[in-house]
C-alpha cells in the first residue's frame, strides 16, 4: 500500500482476479470512510491500454497511481484494479483505476477480465470516466467501440442497474471544436446502445434511463502540458459535491452505506467471478443484512461489557435499586441509538428487522435482572406489610381494618416500585408478580387470622376451664339435691359470659355469620366438654368420695368434732345417715344432667334397690322382687350421659359396704369397751358380802390406828400406781391387751416412783445440814416426811391423770 500526505491507495483486485479484502479494510479505516454514511462517491476510469488513465487520475485527484514510462515503450502499467482516495475533495471520494482494455499482454481472446472489471465498475461506481482518443470519434473501427459495447452488454446483466454518470474524456483534442465532436460521439453511443441485445423489459428503454452522459475534452499532456493541467484543474472543480443535487452524480440510486462498502464490493466481485447475473437490489439487501447484523452484534457486545450495566446487574442481585428502570432504559436507548446512527443508510426493512432483533436480544439479556428486581420489590413489600400489619394489630386496630389498609397500602407501594422498575423499551407484564404478592399477603392475613382466632379461642377456653373445673369439682364433692341445678346455673353463666366476650372480640375480624357461629358453638361445646370431663373424672373416684363422706359423717358429730364412743350414741342411726349421704353422692355421679330437661329417678332407684330392699328382705325373706339395678342403662337417661351404669352402682355399693363395715364394727367394739370401763365396781351383792364378812377386820382396824396408817399409805401407793399406769385407759381396749400392757409397764413405774422419792429425800437433807434431832425423833420425822411426800406425790399424780385422761382416751 502506498501513501502520500493526503492520499493513500491499494490494489483492490490483482491481475488474477483475487480480491484484496485486507487492503480495502485498511484503506477504509485510514480514510475513516465508515463515518461518512451515504456522503461519499466512487469514481472509476476505464479505457484502452496506455491511454493515459493513471496520468489523468493523478493530475485530476492528486493520487499516486503508477504511470507508464514513455521512454521504456508502451506497455501495460496497471494490472487489475487499484483504489485510492482523492485528496482534497469533498465529500470523501474514492477512485478506481482499471486495467486497460485491448492490451497485448492478455491477447485478443482473453476479454473475460475486461468484462468482469467493467461490470464491477458499473456496479459500484457513481461516475465512470471513459478515456478515449479524439481521432477515434466518428470512425467505425475505433478503439472505443469495443469498450462501449462491453459496457452496455455487461450493464444488461444487472437486474436493476444503478444510474451511473458516464463521462467521456476525449484525449489529445485537435482543433475541431468540442461542439462538433460531442454530437458525433453521442450519435455513435446511441448506435451502440441500439445495437446491443436487451431483455424484453428494456427493449424500449432509452439510454438516459441508465446513464447520464457527459463529454469533456483535454489537450495533449505531452505537447500542451500547461494547457492540459489547466483543463484538468477546471474539470476537478466539477467533482466537488458531486453527489449533491445537480452534481455529476446527483441522481444516483441504490447507494450502499460507507460502512458496508468493503463487504458490498467483495460480494459483488464474488458474484461476477462466478459468472452469475448481478441482482443489485438483492445485493443491497444482502449487504444491509450482513452489515446491520454486524452492527447489532457489535452493539450487543458493547452493551454486555458496559460498566454501568454490569454494576446494575451486580447490584440488583443483592437488593432493589432506586431508578433501575430509568437507568437501564437510558443505557438501552443509547445502545439502540448508536445502532440507528450506524445503520441508518442501509435498507430500511433490513435495518428495522435487525434493530428489532437487537432490541429483543438486549431485553432477553436484562430480563433476569428485571425479574430479580421485581422479586426484591415483592419480598420487600411483603416484609414491610407483615411488619406494618403486626404493628397495627399490636396498636389495637381492628383486624379487618388493619388487613384492608395495610394490603391496599403495600400493593400501591409495589405498584410504585414496579413503575420505577419498568424499562421503556420493554412491554413486560408485571401482573404475575403482583398476583403472587397479593396471594402472599392474603395467605399471611389468613395465617395471622387463624393464629389470632386460635389465640382468642384458647384464651376463652382457658378462662372457661378455670371458671368451671374447680367449682364443678367442689359442687360434686358436696353432692346433694341441688348439685346439678347449681352446676347448670354455673355452666350457663360462665358459657354466656365467655361467648359474649368472644363474640365481641370477633367483631373486628369481619367474619361471615356462618364462621362466627361455628366458633361460638365450638366454645359452647368446649364448656360442656369441660364439665363432662370433670364429672367423668370425679365419677372415676366415686368410691373414694363415698368412703370419705361416710368416714366424715360417721366419725364426726354435727359440730365436726371427732366422736367419742361413750355408749350413748345410736350407731345404727349414724351408720344409716352416713350411708344415705354416700348413696346420694353415688346417685349424683351416676349421670350427667347439664340440660334443663334432664330429669331422672336414679336416686330413688338406688335407694329402693340398695337400702330399702335390705330392710324389706330382713323383715320378710319370702318376698322376691325384680332387681332394678340389673341393667346397663338408666331409664330416661341416654347412654352418652351415663357415667355409672346400674350394674356398676350395685357393684360399687357392695364394695363400699364391705370397706366401711370395719369402721362400724370398730365403733361398736369401742362403745362396748367404754361401757365395761365405766362399770368397774363389783356387784352390790359382793359389796354386802364384803361388809358382813369383813366386820371383824374393820373393828380391829378401828382399835389399832397404826393399821389405818399402813392401809392409808398402801392406798396412796396403789392410787399413784393406778394413775401412773392409767389402768382404766389400758382396759378400754379389752382385758387381755390391758393386762399385757400393765405387766410391761409395772416394774418401770415402781422403779421410777422409788427414784423420785429418794431424790426428794436427798434434796431435803441437803437443805438443813445443821439440824441434829434425837435418833427416835429423827426416825419418826423421816417416816412422817416420807409418808407426807408419798401422799403429796400420789395426789399430784392423781391430779395429773385427771387432766391427762381425756387426751389419752382420745
Amino acid at each position: 500500500m502506498a501513501n502520500s500526505e493526503e492520499c493513500c491507495s491499494t490494489q483492490l483486485i490483482d491481475g488474477d482476479g483475487t480480491f484484496n479484502a485486507t487492503g480495502i479494510d485498511r484503506l477504509i479505516k485510514e480514510v475513516k470512510l465508515g463515518e461518512c454514511g451515504l456522503s461519499y462517491a466512487i469514481v472509476s476510469i476505464m479505457g484502452p491500454q496506455s491511454s493515459g488513465k493513471s496520468t489523468l487520475l493523478n493530475n485530476l485527484f492528486a493520487t499516486n497511481f503508477r504511470e507508464m514510462d514513455a521512454f521504456r515503450g508502451r506497455s501495460q502499467t496497471t494490472k487489475g484494479i487499484w483504489l485510492a482516495k482523492c485528496a482534497g475533495i469533498e465529500p470523501c471520494t474514492l477512485v478506481m483505476d482499471l486495467e486497460g482494455t485491448d492490451g497485448r499482454e492478455r491477447g485478443e481472446d482473453d476479454t473475460a477480465f475486461e468484462k468482469q472489471s467493467a461490470l464491477f465498475a458499473l456496479a459500484v461506481s457513481d461516475i465512470v470516466l471513459i478515456n478515449m482518443w479524439c481521432h477515434d470519434i466518428g470512425r467505425e473501427q475505433a478503439a472505443n467501440k469495443p469498450l462501449l459495447k462491453t459496457v452496455f452488454q455487461v450493464m444488461m446483466r444487472l437486474f436493476s442497474p444503478r444510474k451511473t454518470t458516464l463521462m467521456f474524456v476525449i484525449r489529445d483534442k485537435t482543433r475541431t471544436p468540442l461542439e462538433n465532436l460531442e454530437p458525433v460521439l453521442r450519435e455513435d453511443i446511441q448506435k451502440i446502445w441500439d445495437s446491443v441485445p436487451k431483455p424484453e423489459a428494456h427493449k424500449e428503454t432509452p439510454l438516459s434511463e441508465f446513464f447520464n452522459v457527459e463529454v469533456v475534452a483535454l489537450s495533449s499532456y505531452e505537447e500542451k502540458e500547461e494547457q492540459f493541467k489547466e483543463q484538468v484543474a477546471s474539470l476537478r472543480q466539477r467533482f466537488f459535491h458531486s453527489i449533491a443535487p445537480g452534481g455529476l452524480a446527483g441522481d444516483r440510486r441504490g447507494v450502499v452505506p460507507a460502512s458496508g462498502f468493503s463487504f458490498s464490493a467483495q460480494q459483488i466481485w464474488k458474484v461476477i467471478k462466478e459468472n452469475k447475473d448481478l441482482d443489485l437490489p438483492a445485493h443491497k439487501v444482502m449487504v444491509a443484512t450482513v452489515r446491520c447484523e454486524e452492527i447489532a452484534n457489535e452493539k450487543y457486545a458493547d452493551f454486555s461489557g458496559n460498566e454501568e450495566w454490569s454494576q446494575l446487574e451486580e447490584a440488583v442481585q443483592s437488593g432493589p435499586i432506586s431508578g433501575f428502570g430509568k437507568k437501564l432504559s437510558s443505557i438501552l436507548d443509547t445502545c439502540l441509538s448508536e445502532y440507528d446512527a450506524e445503520a441508518t443508510y442501509f435498507d430500511e426493512g433490513v435495518r428495522t428487522g435487525k434493530r428489532s432483533q437487537l432490541e429483543e436480544k438486549l431485553l432477553q439479556l436484562v430480563q433476569p435482572a428485571f425479574q430479580a428486581l421485581l422479586g426484591h420489590i415483592r419480598s420487600g413489600s411483603l416484609d414491610k406489610f407483615k411488619e406494618a400489619f403486626d404493628k397495627a394489630l399490636n396498636g389495637g386496630e381492628a383486624f379487618s381494618v388493619a388487613a384492608c389498609n395495610c394490603s391496599e397500602s403495600f400493593m400501591a407501594l409495589f405498584d410504585e416500585g414496579c413503575a420505577h422498575a419498568v424499562i421503556t423499551q420493554a412491554n413486560w407484564d408485571t401482573s404475575k408478580v403482583r398476583d403472587k404478592l397479593k396471594r402472599d399477603i392474603e395467605a399471611h392475613i389468613a395465617s395471622v387470622r387463624a393464629a389470632k382466632l386460635a389465640e382468642l379461642t384458647a384464651l376463652y377456653e382457658a378462662k372457661l376451664k378455670e371458671a368451671l373445673s374447680g367449682p364443678v369439682e367442689a359442687l360434686l364433692d358436696g353432692a346433694n339435691s341441688e348439685t346439678w341445678p347449681a352446676i347448670r346455673k354455673l355452666f350457663r353463666h360462665e358459657t354466656e359470659s365467655a361467648v359474649s366476650g368472644l363474640s365481641s372480640a370477633l367483631s373486628g375480624f369481619d367474619m361471615d355469620e356462618q364462621s362466627r357461629g361455628k366458633l361460638l358453638s365450638s366454645l359452647e361445646a368446649y364448656a360442656r366438654g369441660v364439665v363432662e370431663a370433670k364429672t367423668k373424672e370425679e365419677a372415676g373416684r366415686v368410691l373414694i368420695r363415698m368412703k370419705d363422706r361416710f368416714t366424715t359423717l360417721f366419725s364426726h358429730d354435727s359440730d365436726s368434732m371427732p366422736r367419742v364412743w361413750t355408749g350413748k350414741e345410736d350407731i345404727r342411726s349414724i351408720t344409716k345417715t352416713a350411708r344415705s349421704s354416700s348413696l346420694k353422692l353415688l346417685s349424683v355421679m351416676a349421670a350427667i344432667r347439664l340440660d334443663d330437661g334432664d330429669a331422672d329417678n336414679i336416686e330413688n332407684t338406688l335407694s329402693l334397690a340398695l337400702v330399702d330392699s335390705t330392710n324389706v328382705a330382713a323383715k320378710d325373706r319370702s318376698i322376691t322382687t325384680a332387681d332394678p339395678l340389673a341393667s346397663s342403662t338408666w331409664q330416661e337417661v341416654s347412654s352418652s350421659k351415663t357415667l355409672i351404669t346400674p350394674v356398676q352402682c350395685k357393684s360399687l355399693w357392695r364394695q363400699f359396704k364391705a370397706e366401711t363395715e370395719y369402721s362400724v364394727s370398730q365403733a361398736i367394739s369401742a362403745q362396748e369397751a367404754n361401757k365395761r370401763n365405766n362399770n368397774w365396781l363389783p356387784p352390790p351383792w359382793a359389796i354386802v358380802a364384803l361388809i358382813v364378812l369383813g366386820f371383824n377386820e374393820f373393828m380391829t382396824l378401828l382399835r389399832n390406828p397404826l393399821y389405818l396408817g399402813v392401809i392409808f399409805v398402801g392406798f396412796l401407793l396403789i392410787k399413784a400406781l393406778w394413775v401412773q399406769l392409767d389402768v382404766a385407759g389400758e382396759f378400754r381396749n379389752g382385758a387381755l391387751p390391758g393386762l399385757i400392757s400393765l405387766s410391761s409397764k409395772l416394774v418401770p413405774t415402781i422403779m421410777n416412783m422409788i427414784k423420785r422419792l429418794a431424790d426428794e429425800g436427798a434434796n431435803a437433807a441437803a437443805n438443813d445440814p445443821h439440824r441434829n434431832p434425837p435418833l427416835a425423833s429423827k426416825n419418826f420425822t423421816n417416816e412422817g416426811n416420807a409418808s407426807s411426800e408419798m401422799s403429796s406425790s400420789a395426789s399430784s399424780g392423781l391430779t395429773e391423770s385427771d387432766y391427762s385422761s381425756p387426751s389419752k382416751q382420745d
